[in-house]
């Protein structure tokens, strides 16, 4: 019999290294795991203040591109009211030049016709011819100044399109930093919608509509009240626990929040403290906001709405349609 307790007593003794060596590696794989994950969040947030930093300069680089775009419509502008005077001008010296050449051909009519005065009418006829050569001249300085400004604002308006061109692509750019922001979100809303359909699938009187979840107010309240029951608070409890979890992955220059709306359904409530539908669901919403953030969840990430009867699911007078109208809404969206 002592043999075999010392047998017994022996076996046990060999397990135990095995097990203490066993216990030690998964404690580095997890240390390991915790390491990895550690560096990627790192990482990710590099990233994501780079791409922040990048969408900053694109924006002020579209701002001194679209005052440079006035400026140079501005100075397109006055080109055009210069060359409108320069032709007004031409137009006048034409006809000033015309009408000299005029009284030259008068005078040389006159001269051969008549005879007489011929020194008087060669005098005449040389200042017209003078006038003439300088109108002429003058006409060339012009036509030379309207050619010069037809090529600045030609030059202006290539550099017009040149400074739209710009702007539009950075409008693209702008555009697409702005859908990799809402697809962050949505990844996100993605992975907390699955924290809580693991949280709350077993339990009954939660579903999903679209991209919120809907408690039964039966879930959380008693009937008429607003003040949250124990079972209430202990399902909103694992929801706070997934929303905190989940908030410590999104950016935080992700500008999200959990929208909590208060709902009833068409039957009227007239009570001391809540004199209608309205002040019902809006003081449910409240309950619940102010249970999360007991809970951890920071203010500035909750909003409360009530919505009375006005939104129901079912419109349908009957009583599964009542209880499934009594509701608590729940979606994370932006801000």
């Amino acid at each position: 019999m002592a043999r075999s307790a010392t047998r017994a007593r022996g076996g046990n003794a060999d397990y135990w290294p095995g097990f203490v060596d066993a216990l030690s590696a998964l404690l580095l794989v997890i240390i390991f795991l915790l390491s990895v994950f550690m560096l990627a969040q790192f990482f990710l947030g590099q990233a994501i203040v780079g791409r922040d930093e990048a969408l900053a300069r694109m924006n002020a680089q579209i701002a001194e591109l679209s005052e440079m775009l006035a400026l140079e419509t501005q100075g397109s502008q006055d080109l055009r009211q210069q060359l409108e005077h320069l032709e007004a001008s031409l137009s006048q010296t034409t006809r000033t030049l015309a009408e000299a050449q005029e009284r030259a051909g008068s005078a040389e009519a006159r001269l051969q016709t008549t005879g007489q005065s011929l020194e008087d009418e060669q005098e005449i006829s040389v200042v017209a011819q003078n006038q003439a050569a300088l109108l002429n001249q003058q006409i060339a300085a012009m036509r030379q100044q309207l050619a010069a400004l037809q090529a600045a604002l030609e030059a202006s308006e290539a550099k017009d399109e040149e400074s739209q061109t710009v702007i539009a692509n950075l409008g693209k750019r702008l555009n697409t930093a702005l859908a990799r922001k809402v697809q962050e979100l949505s990844r996100y809303r993605s992975e907390f919608f699955g924290r809580l359909r693991e949280v709350l699938s077993n339990r009954s009187g939660v579903e999903i509509v679209g991209d919120r979840f809907v408690f039964q107010s039966e879930i959380l309240f008693d009937t008429g009240a607003a003040e949250l029951n124990v079972s209430g608070r202990q399902e909103l409890r694992k929801l706070a626990v997934a929303l905190l979890d989940i908030s410590r992955q999104i950016p935080q220059e992700l500008n999200w929040v959990l929208r909590i709306d208060g709902h009833t359904d068409v039957q009227p409530i007239n009570s001391p403290e809540f004199p209608s539908n309205w002040e019902l669901s809006s003081a449910r919403a409240i309950s619940v906001v102010t249970f999360l953030q007991g809970e951890g969840v920071p203010g500035n990430r909750l909003v409360a709405a009530g919505f009375g009867q006005y939104q129901p699911l079912d419109p349908r007078e009957t009583f599964d349609a009542y209880t499934r109208n009594r509701r608590i809404e729940l979606k994370l969206t932006e801000r």
